[in-house]
């Protein structure tokens, strides 16, 4: 999403989408998830197959990377998935779900799992709304200082797939694994629904 948005800011903020496809060389079906995650984000709005940027669009091209992360913290923590997902990751014991409590949550949208779980994990990182612990493959929840910074394990944006420079999750080492009851698992998605 990140790429197209430099795309289009190079196009002076509006282009139609078939040619932003073909200056990234892809086919045009394969860049509306991206196209639909900046729409919304409220980053960019797409007309009559013209994408061109938002306010708030035109901002976070033109910000530092910390302004980047904030206006895409913020516009994370307006939709429904990421609502749920920072709901359940609050309630839950140690702040943090396991895969399968993500998977959980997931499950009640319309997105296909793996990729819709990859993406939360990467832009929710990204964000630094929490982080991924590799090793006990949990989410944990990050909690924010008032300066504004987060605590390690900061990432950048996250890549494409099939890209040449990936980002793979931080490997922080120390969060405490919670229990695999299914009950508990399942009472904590019910409190980040509820």
């Amino acid at each position: 999403m990140m790429g197209l948005l430099v795309l289009l800011n190079s196009h002076k903020g509006s282009e139609d989408v078939a040619l932003l496809a073909d200056d990234l060389d892809l086919e045009i079906d394969e860049i509306f998830p991206a196209l639909e995650f900046a729409e919304v984000l409220q980053l960019l709005k797409v007309t009559e197959g013209r994408a061109t940027f938002t306010d708030l669009g035109k901002k976070l091209v033109g910000g530092s990377i910390r302004d980047r992360k904030a206006i895409i913290r913020e516009q994370l923590r307006k939709t429904t998935l990421f609502k749920t997902l920072l709901r359940a990751l609050d309630s839950a014991p140690e702040h943090s779900l396991s895969d399968d409590d993500l998977a959980q949550i997931v499950s009640l949208t319309t997105a296909t799992a793996d990729e819709a779980v990859q993406n939360i994990v990467n832009w929710g990182r990204y964000a630094d709304l929490f982080r991924y612990d590799a090793d006990t493959r949990r989410l944990v929840l990050t909690r924010r200082t008032t300066t504004g910074r987060a605590g390690p394990g900061q990432a950048r944006p996250p890549s494409s797939p099939g890209a040449s420079e990936g980002d793979s999750p931080s490997n922080p080492r120390g969060a405490a694994p919670v229990s695999s009851n299914p009950e508990l698992r399942t009472s904590v998605v019910a409190t980040a629904l509820s």
